[in-house]
């Protein structure tokens, strides 16, 4: 019998209003759509630990400023070794393609480089957190952050937003850029200013060599 082939890990990240969950999931469609077998997936979430996770720091955020860094990063690690140890992993091994909409560098990017949390430690907690799991490949979708704050005030919009700030953001962004620079083989930047048709078509051309490669 022959065996099963593991499939391929694939995040989507960026900062507020980049588009990630619908890219995650015009995404999964595509692949079925070509016949293969996904599992689409965010965090916080795609667990019921990470859902109460997603809950309490959306809630502790909307009514308090008073959330440590710390307990936050703490916070979304827990969420992230449910769902790496009883989604993620478990996927691949049946031969899923995963595709989550934020995974570990979200955490680097925002309690890291937003909350000042020093990366060493985050990238300790991350691997500890993810039994070492690394996506084959992680598709920055770049939106300048006036962009993506106006597509959060016509929609989502939440305190989190408010006591922030734009410089916070641009913070996350250039955090972000900087992962992708230093991990080139990992990330593709695509451009997510535009359409949600254009970005849709960036992802899926630097998908495809991935999934589908030539040969």
């Amino acid at each position: 019998m022959a065996l099963t082939r593991r499939g391929r890990f694939i995040t989507l990240e960026g900062s507020e209003g980049s588009g990630k969950t619908t890219a995650a999931r015009h995404l999964g469609e595509w692949l079925r759509s070509r016949g293969e077998p996904v599992l689409v997936t965010r965090e916080p979430g795609g667990t019921k630990l990470g859902d109460e996770v997603r809950r309490l720091v959306l809630h502790l955020r909307d009514v308090s400023d008073d959330l440590d860094p710390r307990a936050d990063a703490l916070l979304y690690a827990a969420s992230r070794a449910q769902h790496t140890a009883r989604v993620i992993q478990p996927a691949l091994e049946r031969g899923q393609h995963v595709i989550s909409a934020r995974y570990l560098d979200s955490s680097l990017a925002y309690q890291g480089a937003g909350y000042g949390i020093d990366l060493g430690q985050l990238r300790q907690l991350q691997a500890f957190a993810t039994y070492g799991l690394l996506p084959d490949l992680t598709v920055l979708i770049d939106v300048p952050v006036e962009v993506g704050l106006g597509r959060k005030r016509a929609g989502a919009w939440n305190r989190f937003e408010d006591t922030q700030g734009v410089a916070f953001f641009e913070t996350v962004r250039q955090a972000y850029l900087n992962l992708a620079a230093a991990e080139p083989e990992r990330f593709r930047v695509v451009d997510g200013s535009g359409s949600v048709e254009a970005t849709d078509q960036l992802i899926r051309e630097v998908v495809e060599p991935l999934i589908f490669p030539a040969g």
